[in-house]
């Protein structure tokens, strides 16, 4: 059995240059919970110090076009970011307090929906966001 891939080396196996930056920000995305930009920029500045955020946003792009990251954006809300990929999991979203959290495929498997009318199309994943109140929300 085959130790766990380092950070490092999971940017080396996508073809990414490794920098403390990248591997601060991969990390921090990991450890977070659908974390904003502003959150990981604040997240890697403790781990590395300053980081503009421009350079967030340019490494973000990286992972997630690497497979890394996965962005969400649900309606009305900034963009989030999760260290949770490749999966096809789906989210909910409290429409009071905007907090996230994932939701396993709700029936069969992936892409876990079948379109009534797929247009041709060769469908391979489903993006699902339900909404509702969190239990926070929902006693308030």
């Amino acid at each position: 059995m085959s130790a766990p891939k380092t950070t490092a080396e999971e940017l080396r196996g996508v073809g990414l240059r490794v920098t403390a930056a990248r591997v601060a920000l991969l990390e921090t995305v990991r450890d977070g919970d659908h974390l904003d930009v502003e959150s990981i920029a604040a997240g890697v500045r403790d781990r590395v110090g300053h980081i503009s955020l421009q350079a967030v946003y340019e490494a973000l792009h990286a992972l997630t076009a690497a497979g890394l990251v996965r962005r969400i954006e649900p309606a009305g809300s900034a963009a989030r970011f999760e260290g949770r990929v490749g999966d096809n999991h789906h989210h909910i979203v409290c429409r009071s307090c905007g907090a996230v959290a994932d939701v396993d495929c709700t029936t069969g498997h992936a892409p876990c929906l079948n379109a009534s009318d797929d247009h041709g199309f060769a469908i391979d994943e489903a993006e699902v966001i339900f909404w509702g109140l969190c239990p926070t929300c929902s006693n308030a």
